[in-house]
């Protein structure tokens, strides 16, 4: 199935785990490792955006348009491509039905209340909220260079935004988890070159991504200082659903850090 859609104002939080700390991934993939400041650390990102017009490239109705949120692991998958593992896509209520039945996506509910940058790009900060049940992510940020970037480092910023955002292979966990019949949707999706704002963060509350990891304990995730965040005012995207016949096996917790 290939779609089309419009992502507005797409907010990247990123942060940098010690690998330990982190589940391990189906087969084939395997986390994408870097020199972090306590051994071999993997990125782990929010990303919150809006989608704009989505439907299918050969008929011009219906369109759809929501807010949402995934929270996502960086990964090689089996034919060594840098790729995403999707933990947790959230999409408004009415959203989840087709998501699952029809893009065989993991999505589920929650609410929304984002503004919009790019439309007010003079504004001095804006805010984003999620929240499904009693799990937030709060976030306030205003443009401009955040403090040097911890570990893992890169050469230079644009090294580091191009390494995380231009994956064009995403992965998610389909069927019910544990189940014979569970395995791998992947995404295929291409990603053009866009501007990108810096941005400085306040985060007022995490427990939604601290709560996201496969087979995790609700907030067992704890989750270091914020890496680096930037947002992209719009990105064209299309993209194409596939089944991956990859039988799975999580495991039930995160591991304890260290």
């Amino acid at each position: 199935m290939r779609l089309q859609t419009v992502v507005r104002d797409c907010l990247f939080l990123n942060w940098a785990l010690p690998v330990e700390r982190l589940p391990a991934p189906p087969e084939p993939l395997r986390y994408e490792l870097h020199a972090g400041p306590d051994g071999p650390s993997a990125f782990v990102s929010a990303v919150l955006f809006r989608q704009e017009g989505m439907h299918l490239p050969s008929l011009p109705l219906p369109r759809l348009s929501y807010s949402q949120c995934n929270v996502r692991a960086y990964v090689f998958d089996g034919d060594d491509e840098p790729a995403v593992w999707l933990w947790r896509e959230l999409v408004p209520a009415w959203v989840v039905p087709a998501a699952r039945l029809l893009g065989g996506q993991p999505a589920s509910a929650a609410s929304f209340d984002y503004p919009r940058p790019s439309r007010e790009p003079n504004l001095p900060s804006w805010s984003w909220r999620v929240q499904a049940g009693e799990r937030r992510l709060e976030v306030r940020a205003e443009r401009g260079a955040a403090a040097p970037l911890e570990k893992p480092s890169f050469p230079s910023w644009n090294g580091l935004v191009e390494s995380l955002r231009q994956r064009s292979r995403g992965y998610a966990i389909s069927g019910s988890k544990g189940s014979s019949g569970s395995g791998l949707q992947r995404v295929a999706a291409s990603h053009p070159s866009v501007p990108v704002w810096p941005l400085r963060i306040d985060l007022t509350d995490t427990s939604l991504v601290a709560s996201s990891a496969p087979g995790s304990a609700p907030g067992s995730l704890a989750l270091p200082r914020l890496h680096s965040a930037w947002l992209c005012p719009e990105i064209p995207l299309v993209f194409d659903l596939a089944p991956m016949p990859v039988a799975l096996t999580l495991p039930n917790q995160v591991p304890a850090p260290g």
